[in-house]
């Protein structure tokens, strides 16, 4: 069967739109009215804590469980079963034929979404060798560790050529050197101009990965939009400090909300508006200084900001119901 053709929009238009999505089960409400406006050829990152809502959302997507309200369009087109052909997926729940060849497990899911034999062989033995299992084309996956496994998945999610690919926690469980590999290949899959939805909790590769993000909390979408734009929603700023003997800056400097030792040295966090420099000659009198360094926050330091807040909004709903 052949999959349905998509009149692709514009790279940077929107693709992937979800309108007030919600999904309950019994008395949880999972997905409270989440919308999400991915563009083509973005990778695109679904961020939140465990039982936020990311599976769910993805799961509704994929048509692997009905949503109890809510529109998705791919290409402006509603998100019918013959469209979900043009997605490839890679599920948090790994899963192939054990007793297949890596080759032809990989040319037959190809071929399951529309791809001739001849070019879906092809096309196997050429993603084998990019993910550097050239040599077990000929093995059968229960002979592959897990991470050669994972790497087999990826490569069925690429293989047929998707307009847009799902990936939920495709890093989980990979050595450093792999994971290296994957994103290399996620971003060259995004330079020929596929879509990206990437769902994880490794907030250092979202934040490496990614054009834009979207955290849920609560099933609640909570902030969305480039890194640049989610950065300043959230201006906040840090010091970091260390002392050649050991010390510790004074405490009471104005314009310091909070510190705190993290991984070897102190962590100032400012007040809006403050110059870190300001800070420089009170803390250099305090001792002498081996590392002063000012940094923007990370991502990880906005989700947990941001998730806190959420939670605390939360909590003061409940106790005035």
């Amino acid at each position: 069967m052949t999959a349905a053709k998509l009149d692709l929009p514009e790279v940077g238009e929107p693709f992937l739109e979800v309108r007030e999505l919600r999904k309950r089960y019994g008395d949880k409400l999972a997905v409270d009215g989440v919308s999400l406006s991915i563009p083509r050829g973005a990778i695109y990152g679904f961020l939140g804590p465990n039982g936020a809502g990311k599976t769910t959302t993805i799961r509704c997507l994929m048509d692997i469980i009905l949503p109890d309200h809510g529109a998705m369009t791919l290409g402006g087109r509603p998100l019918v079963r013959s469209l979900r052909d043009r997605i490839g997926y890679l599920p948090e729940e790994r899963g192939l034929y054990r007793k297949m060849t890596c080759q032809e497990q990989l040319a037959y899911l190809a071929q399951l979404k529309g791809v001739p034999r001849r070019e879906a062989l092809a096309r196997a033995a050429q993603w084998l060798d990019r993910l550097e299992l050239g040599d077990y084309a000929k093995r059968k996956v229960d002979s592959l560790s897990k991470g050669m496994q994972q790497k087999v998945q990826f490569a069925a999610t690429f293989i047929f050529g998707p307009d847009l690919v799902i990936l939920d926690e495709v890093f989980s469980g990979l050595d450093p050197l792999n994971i290296e590999l994957m994103r290399d290949l996620i971003l060259a899959e995004r330079q020929r101009g596929t879509t990206i939805l990437f769902s994880t909790h490794m907030l250092a590769e979202a934040e490496r990965l990614c054009d834009a993000v979207c955290l849920i909390e609560g099933g609640v979408k909570i902030l969305d939009g480039s890194l640049d734009s989610v950065r300043a929603a959230y201006p906040f700023q840090m010091v970091r400090v260390a002392y050649r003997d050991g010390g510790e800056p004074p405490a009471g400097l104005p314009g310091v909300s909070e510190r705190r030792m993290e991984d070897g040295a102190w962590r100032l966090e400012l007040a809006p508006g403050l110059d870190p420099q300001a800070l420089l000659a009170p803390l250099a009198a305090a001792g002498s200084l081996s590392l002063f360094a000012a940094n923007r926050p990370t991502l990880s330091e906005i989700f947990l900001v941001a998730v806190r807040r959420q939670r605390a909004t939360r909590r003061d709903e409940r106790s005035q119901a």
